[in-house]
């Protein structure tokens, strides 16, 4: 296992970039679409020119050409090349390593097996799925042991259910392999669902790093605060279980009910743009379900933030200009809110105690 450290890096993207990245650490990327991520992995690749320094293991790599770099990297377009199979895509860089060819077939059998495609070994890749092709190229990236694995938007081609499932499966297996690795999205899910630390990076430039629950409910600036799109953050004085995994947290008067996930609570949040808008009571129990009334409105071109005080507590909600128009919401109207269980994040930091 290997550390990664970047150290005043600049060029026509980047302003001052510094990261330490720690032995077999999964650092996410997180930001903008043009902010500078794939950039940031180029550069660590040594595929774009720069200023500073990048050094693996305390060696800097500045001068070293990105064969000599030992990175493995898997580009958001796979280049899987069509008229090789499976098992020569895999291998085919470590033919112009030079490899033998029994070491070569050893490795790529390793690597079938971590990936879980062994019986797609001689099948091209017209005949894959995206999911099965993406799996073709991060056996590829980690054919050479590389010590560190750069992973540029991996899984944004993908639905969302096979993009969760392939989460878990790169989890699993940098996990396994102890790897070094910057993973880079533009989406907040999965740098929550894979990091072990994400950096914010908007405009060239990181802008935090830390925890996911670190950034999320502590955003270090008002930069990272907007990207995030500015969450909704409710302080807990108390919470009590409920059956089937549940439980529920008192906040400043609200009954909020979320997954019990073994932490205590101290805080919880929610997006503007997940708390939805009812004129009329819906239907149903009433559980994450408020009545309130609107105190703020603010009408943008595209989207209208909508301020809805619940007793003590004030809520954004956030809805598309065309749906807020035909709803004609207004100041001191009263409405129902909805809090989808599912989208609620905990901070299990710090916390009062649990009664039974």
């Amino acid at each position: 296992m290997s550390t990664l450290e970047l150290r005043d890096v600049r060029n026509y993207a980047l302003h001052g970039v510094s990261l330490k990245v720690a032995s077999g650490e999964l650092v996410v990327l997180l930001g903008p679409n043009g902010a500078g991520k794939s950039t940031l992995l180029n550069t660590v690749a040594g595929l774009i020119e720069y200023e500073g320094t990048i050094a693996v293991d305390g060696t800097p790599m500045d001068n070293s050409p990105p064969q000599q770099r030992e990175v493995g990297y898997l580009f958001q377009d796979l280049v899987l090349f069509p008229h090789l199979d499976v098992v020569s895509n895999i291998s085919y860089g470590l033919r112009a390593r030079g490899w033998p060819p029994n070491k070569i077939k050893r490795r790529v059998a390793e690597l079938l097996e971590l990936v879980r495609i062994k019986d797609l070994a001689s099948c091209y890749p017209w005949r894959l799925s995206g999911g099965e092709k993406q799996r073709v190229a991060l056996a590829r990236a980690l054919a050479p042991f590389p010590k560190i694995l750069l992973l540029d938007e991996p899984l944004s081609s993908m639905d969302l259910q096979t993009a969760k499932y392939l989460r878990s499966e790169i989890k699993h297996i940098q996990r396994s392999l102890g790897i070094t690795t910057l993973y880079v999205t533009h989406e907040l899910q999965e740098a929550e669902e894979l990091a072990d630390r994400i950096a914010v990076v908007v405009e060239g430039r990181i802008e935090q790093i830390g925890e996911p629950q670190e950034v999320f409910f502590d955003p270090a600036n008002n930069t990272v605060l907007q990207f995030l799109g500015a969450p909704n953050i409710l302080e807990c004085q108390q919470v009590r279980h409920l059956s089937h995994g549940l439980v529920e947290a008192m906040c400043s008067g609200m009954p909020i009910v979320v997954p019990e996930e073994g932490s205590k609570i101290n805080r919880i949040a929610i997006l503007p743009s997940d708390v939805y808008i009812s004129p009329s009571k819906p239907p149903g129990p009433m559980v994450n379900r408020f009545r309130g009334v609107i105190s703020e409105i603010r009408a943008f071109q595209d989207i209208a933030r909508v301020c809805i005080a619940v007793g003590v507590n004030q809520l954004w909600a956030e809805l598309p200009s065309a749906l807020f128009e035909r709803m004609g919401l207004r100041k001191s109207q009263e409405v129902y809110i909805i809090l989808k269980l599912r989208r609620i994040r905990v901070d299990p930091c710090m916390y009062s105690a649990l009664p039974h």
